[in-house]
């Protein structure tokens, strides 16, 4: 499995696709697959049976999308960026955002 440069909780904008440009907050993360789900981001409707915790009919839910279609949101001015990783002078090493400089791990 390859090590992803995205994490569960963060700010993420779609790169491509019909939501182009959306921001949203990474739900889960699927690294075999290569994929994330995205709060908000490629709903679908999908019929469900009902059982004896759920209800049924028909819902709404995130659908995965691809790595390569969402970049990180810069801190700083709210726009996609590429991460990088950097060790601080107490050692710890850390993501930051290419385009700012902005530390994104605190």
């Amino acid at each position: 499995m390859p090590k992803l440069k995205i994490k569960k909780g963060d700010h993420v904008v779609m790169l491509t696709g019909k939501d182009k440009g959306k921001k949203g907050e990474v739900l889960k993360v699927m690294p075999a697959e290569n994929r994330a789900i995205v709060k908000g981001v490629a709903m679908v409707r999908r019929h469900q049976r009902q059982t004896a915790s759920q209800e049924g009919g028909i819902i709404n839910k995130e659908a995965p999308v691809h790595i390569s279609n969402i970049a990180l949101e810069d801190p700083k001015d709210g726009k996609p960026t590429r991460v990088g990783h950097k060790f601080l002078k107490d050692g710890r090493k850390v993501r930051f955002a290419r385009r700012s400089g902005e530390v994104i791990d605190v």
